[in-house]
């Protein structure tokens, strides 16, 4: 009898402390994206690395005309080359592909750490501004309201609440534009 009134406290007292730390609960949410769309700085980001990969693309071309020049005089001169002839100039074409294909995947790497290298000073300030805006609201919690393009949150009770990208950007000096309409405060 007393291992069972012992057994039923406990787990009233368990109850009684997961009440409590629901009173003290309070969650809310960001879309990043969102926010990221409404900082001016992501315009220049923006125009930073089109230019960027412009730059990378215009690498590339030139290294893939210079191929298909050579491929074409090897196309007109095969019949008149010796064996040893066509069989090294298909070897440096076949190298030079290989080259083509190494640089276009170092030139998506490097625009990817462009990217990154540009992007974290911005999301260093989002996230400065989000712990500053849920310090001041009292927020317990802050989740993203997608990762990648996926929602992270499938059930918002009341979404003009849990909502607090707005808040985030006005913390930043930003006036969001409701044409885009991803945070609600």
């Amino acid at each position: 009898m007393k291992l069972k009134t012992l057994f039923v406290s406990a787990i009233l007292t368990l109850l009684v402390v997961g009440a409590q730390a629901q009173d003290n609960l309070k969650i809310a949410y960001v879309d990043t994206d969102y926010i990221l769309t409404q900082m001016p700085e992501a315009k220049q980001i923006q125009s930073e690395l089109q230019a960027y990969q412009r730059q990378l693309q215009n690498k590339i071309s030139a290294t893939m005309q210079g191929f298909q020049q050579q491929y074409q005089e090897y196309q007109q001169g095969a019949a008149t080359m010796t064996d040893q002839a066509r069989q090294t100039k298909e070897q440096e074409l076949q190298e030079l592909q290989q080259q083509i294909q190494q640089d276009q995947q170092e030139a998506q790497l490097s625009l990817q750490r462009k990217e990154n290298e540009l992007l974290q000073p911005v999301y260093e300030k989002i996230q400065t501004n989000i712990d500053k805006v849920a310090e001041q609201n009292g927020y317990t919690h802050i989740f993203s309201s997608g990762v990648a393009g996926n929602p992270i949150l499938l059930y918002v009770k009341n979404q003009e609440e849990a909502d607090i990208s707005d808040k985030v950007l006005q913390a930043m000096g930003i006036t969001p534009t409701p044409a885009n309409s991803g945070g609600n405060n």
